[in-house]
């Protein structure tokens, strides 16, 4: 998941491309047995031979994807195309190009949908790949699970996307917190928002979320039961596990900022177009964030960060962003490795990802000469905290991303409705995850 802002129609092309994608796949058979690239995977650099690779990523990753092809195409002799897909369009593009077998020689993926895609067979097994490389136990853990299907691995890290806890340092001085002293525990979160809301500031709030925006929701606060010990999903994503105690005490701790007027208005629904903006505004003490954004909300707010903690303590992240593959319908998979293999390097990790404040996806590369913010050093840290994952499903989308999703209503209902129906809408989202 990367969590950039966008419109509402996200989630409905979103939720209805799965649709057109299912029925694509159908068209060519889908599944595994369809044909996949193969070449010399005894050869860990690749092939860099003047070949030319087109390559397809999400209109929010533009910019990362084109300082990653520009720095390749500069010091190699293949040659990578970049498109660039509106993220409205990107499934429903995908699906139609795999089932008509016109996939491009590499492609980006949102991690949530790797699962589907991987099993649905539109990757080349880079299994024997990965393995040749020597640093491949330091390859972000998250990222190649959720591209594991079958025991097979599928795609690499392309881009990460992390969440942490953002805090205003201004608005915590204010309400005589200590401004170098974020949340550690989701008690001393609601805390330090409730202390911010008592200011009793115009158009200034302890916290806000995105309240109508299941994703924004998953992003944010599946860390904070990872964090408490819980897991989230069972019995490999089919069922799910947001029922427990530990859930309905993170959820209490909302409900009591909902109660104590903590929460900003317009939270119930935000779709999350504009989820990130009253942080930027200065309007927000304390709030769960996209990391990717400190470089843009230090512009206009003096900003803490620290790792988002459970109700007691420990530290957690939805490990988002994409991962990236070799398609099946690639005729040059050598050639497309050597990107591949190139992406994971000191030049691409370092000088290109960790240089535009973006956190390396090889836990060796975390530490490098451009982290020298405390708060950069923090968020790298926190990428492969035990605690950090990507959650893998098959139906993901359906039950947690997708307009009106079961998670969607669980979580509305908690924070600001009927509590008591929380057992059932429980059940609901275990019976879109096993559709």
């Amino acid at each position: 998941m990367t969590w950039t802002p966008r419109r509402r129609t996200t989630r409905v092309a979103a939720a209805l491309a799965v649709a057109t994608m299912t029925a694509a796949l159908g068209a060519c058979g889908g599944g595994s047995d369809g044909p996949a690239a193969t070449g010399d995977a005894s050869n860990v650099e690749g092939v860099d031979d003047g070949t030319t690779l087109t390559l397809w990523t999400r209109a929010p990753l533009e910019a990362q994807a084109n300082l990653l092809v520009d720095a390749y195409n500069a010091s190699h002799d293949n040659q990578v195309e970049l498109t660039v897909v509106p993220n409205d369009d990107y499934v429903a593009k995908v699906g139609a190009a795999a089932g008509s077998g016109d996939l491009p020689d590499l492609f980006a993926a949102d991690v949530v949908y790797l699962p589907n895609w991987t099993s649905a067979g539109l990757f080349s097994d880079i299994t024997e790949r990965i393995g040749n490389l020597d640093y491949a136990d330091q390859i972000n853990p998250a990222v190649l699970d959720a591209g594991t299907y079958e025991d097979q691995q599928y795609v690499l890290p392309f881009v990460l996307d992390l969440s942490v806890m953002f805090y205003n340092k201004d608005l915590y001085r204010e309400a005589g917190l200590d401004p170098e002293q974020g949340p550690t525990t989701l008690t001393e979160f609601r805390d330090q928002a409730l202390a911010v809301q008592a200011l009793n500031k115009p158009d200034t709030y302890g916290t806000y979320f995105g309240g109508n925006c299941g994703g924004c929701g998953v992003f944010t606060w599946f860390p904070m039961l990872w964090a408490s010990g819980e897991e989230v999903l069972e019995d490999d994503g089919t069922t799910a596990n947001l029922a427990s105690d530990t859930a309905q005490d993170v959820y209490g701790i909302w409900r009591d900022l909902e109660d104590a007027g903590a929460i900003a208005p317009g939270a119930a629904d935000e779709t999350g177009a504009t989820w990130t903006a009253a942080f930027q505004e200065g309007q927000i003490g304390v709030m769960p964030y996209p990391a990717t954004l400190l470089q843009t909300a230090d512009e206009t707010v003096d900003v803490g960060v620290t790792a988002i903690p459970g109700i007691d303590g420990g530290t957690s992240t939805f490990v988002g962003g994409d991962g990236l593959g070799i398609s099946k319908d690639s005729d040059t998979p050598d050639q497309a490795w050597n990107f591949m293999q190139w992406l994971m390097s000191e030049d691409a990790q370092v000088e290109v990802l960790a240089a535009n404040n973006v956190t390396p996806a090889r836990a060796d590369f975390l530490d490098n000469s451009y982290a020298t913010d405390p708060r950069v050093q923090l968020i790298n840290e926190v990428s492969t905290a035990a605690d950090s994952q990507t959650p893998i499903a098959l139906n993901f989308q359906q039950a947690f991303n997708a307009v009106g999703s079961p998670w969607s209503t669980l979580f509305r209902n908690q924070v600001f409705g009927d509590a008591s129906t929380l057992e059932a809408d429980n059940e609901a989202i275990t019976e879109a995850l096993q559709q």
